[in-house]
């Protein structure tokens, strides 16, 4: 099928199907591989806005051109065509979506039918449950398969217990975004721990699937020879993204701020603005406002204008612009010590705060959640009950 990016122009194939087995269920579709400026690369479930028969629609335009690489506890569906299952073979697998459309596909059913040099015939589609040696990997993820299901914050505490070999057990049950989730939750020195034994490619997309600033984090605990690695590994503006954060002092704003805030011109719309804020891939802190800048909307943005809270906008009528909305024009420098930072919140009820360099323009924002992180006492992670 064809790979069409957010407007509807073609910029790829899709070629196969990545599959998840599960102890809890029915094998997961976690991404599609597909073939781009002749690369094969991956394609996370998450990324994918809805599938036709135009073909694979994306939610945004770019895309990691890092070649794909099988993981040990994943299956191609291109691998189970053809394996034997009762004196027959597999002829195609049934996919469908999970209900709630922010989750991945799941595999439903297999058919079976006969396949020989001049002959090929579907016999029966039977439940995929009914085919329990296709979804062997070889991997035993029955040790680790009830901690899957815990919110990152719980299993957070629970690895850091776990034995070097149930870790690795772990890390291949979870999916890069999964991984990227818990190490989130994690001290940078329990997060190095966990990572210990990964192939660098490994590493690199999980990194890449980290909130920028926690990312700059774990990567400023690594020696500087694995950092400069990773780096390499990663897509380009991924890349860059954190190596202009690994300049700033960890301890000052600059090194807590998350450089991709909601950022809009002047000149959008209220109803633009809102449909940003309600995208489910934007947390919920980051929601609570937008940014209004001049172009371009990609830090270093051009001059930063101010802050419009969600509760103004929905206040307002659809078709005002943001910039008759402007809030605030308040900002910090990248420079500013953390503590300053935590007081000039507390001081003023902010959620969150703009960062701007010498020439007016924003370089990132930073949010309340960040502050918190960096003021309770270290360790805290582990004293959660």
């Amino acid at each position: 099928m064809s790979l069409l990016d957010v407007d509807g122009l073609q910029i790829g194939r899709v070629e196969d199907v990545v599959i998840r087995p599960s102890l809890r269920g029915a094998p997961h579709v976690i991404g599609l591989v597909a073939e781009v400026h002749r690369r094969r690369i991956f394609l996370n479930a998450g990324r994918i806005a809805e599938v036709d028969a135009g073909g694979v629609r994306l939610k945004a335009s770019t895309v990691d051109l890092q070649r794909f690489s099988q993981k040990p506890a994943e299956l191609l569906a291109s691998d189970l065509y053809k394996r034997s299952v009762d004196g027959q073979s597999v002829m195609d697998i049934a996919l469908a979506p999970f209900p709630d459309s922010a989750e991945p596909w799941l595999v439903t059913g297999v058919a079976l039918g006969v396949s020989r040099a001049l002959r090929r015939r579907t016999g029966e589609t039977v439940d995929w449950s009914d085919t329990p040696g296709l979804w062997d990997t070889g991997v035993d993820l029955r040790q680790v398969a009830p901690l899957v299901d815990l919110h990152p914050t719980d299993l957070a505490r629970t690895v850091t217990t776990m034995t070097p070999a149930r870790r690795r057990l772990l890390t291949e049950a979870l999916d890069d975004e999964e991984l990227a989730d818990l190490l989130e939750e994690m001290s940078e020195e329990d997060q190095v721990r966990l990572l210990e034994g990964m192939s660098v490619e490994r590493v690199a997309d999980v990194v890449e699937e980290m909130e920028p600033d926690d990312a700059a984090d774990l990567l400023a605990e690594m020696p500087v020879a694995t950092r400069d690695q990773l780096l390499a590994e990663m897509e380009g503006e991924d890349a860059a993204t954190l190596r202009r954060l690994l300049r700033y002092d960890a301890t000052t704003a600059g090194g807590i701020m998350t450089p991709q805030p909601v950022i809009l011109t002047p000149s959008h719309t209220v109803a633009e603005a809102l449909a940003r804020i309600r995208n489910p891939d934007v947390d919920a802190v980051e929601a609570a406002q937008v940014f209004v800048c001049e172009r371009p909307m990609t830090t270093p943005t051009g001059r930063f204008l101010g802050v419009v809270g969600f509760q103004r906008l929905l206040r307002e009528a659809p078709s005002v612009p943001v910039g008759e909305c402007i809030q605030s024009t308040d900002f910090v420098r990248p420079e500013l010590a953390e503590s300053e930072v935590a007081e000039r919140l507390a001081a003023y009820d902010l959620v969150g705060l703009a960062v701007c360099d010498e020439a007016g323009r924003l370089v990132g924002a930073i949010t309340v959640d960040d502050v918190l992180d960096r003021s309770l006492p270290a360790g805290w992670r582990r004293r959660r009950r």
